[in-house]
């Protein structure tokens, strides 16, 4: 089961299917991630790509709170019709579901900039495709200028070391690494 924390849809619960294999962004972490995100953007204004997207949690959230333009990003057929399905019950338009692999859709050199890219990958996802996702992102152009890319990941991984690394923040068992263009 997961809430809306905040904004139009605030307190909407959603339950996905129990056989679905997803880990959610837990309330706490949801809550202060918003909290970063609030304090630096005006949320309405900005284009958000949402990777491993999952059951869509950080989608609605992103919704509920009056963004406008949110692309989400997932593999797994099932999550996506669970996805596209929830939007329409919340009465949201704003997500613009694509069932593809992350690793093949960051592949090519983007069309779009983003202002905000959220990555919630499998915590097991081996050393090598975590580079590969981070590199992805930044080489193929996919976020704006003053853009800003945030992977989420299990406490004991540190990416403090790679290019474009600007901060990290630990909330529970899970940690937020913060990644932009300005540290080039």
């Amino acid at each position: 089961m997961i809430r809306i924390i905040s904004g139009k849809l605030k307190g909407k619960k959603i339950s996905a299917p129990k056989h679905f294999d997803v880990r959610p962004t837990t309330d706490f972490a949801k809550e202060a991630l918003f909290s970063i995100i609030s304090n630096r953007y005006m949320i309405s204004d900005i284009s958000v790509l949402d990777l491993f997207s999952g059951i869509g949690s950080i989608d609605y959230e992103f919704a509920s709170r009056g963004c406008k333009d949110i692309t989400s990003v997932e593999l797994n057929g099932k999550h996506v019709k669970f996805i596209q399905g929830t939007i329409k019950v919340l009465g949201i338009n704003e997500v613009n579901v694509i069932k593809q692999n992350v690793f093949s859709f960051l592949e090519k050199q983007s069309y779009k900039k983003y202002d905000l890219i959220f990555a919630d990958p499998p915590f097991d996802l081996e050393d090598k495709q975590y580079e590969n996702l981070i590199k992805s992102i930044f080489e193929n152009h996919f976020l704006s200028e003053q853009g800003e890319f945030i992977l989420e990941h299990n406490t004991r991984k540190d990416f403090s070391e790679f290019p474009n690394f600007t901060e990290s923040r630990k909330y529970g068992n899970v940690r937020f690494s913060f990644f932009s263009l300005s540290q080039e």
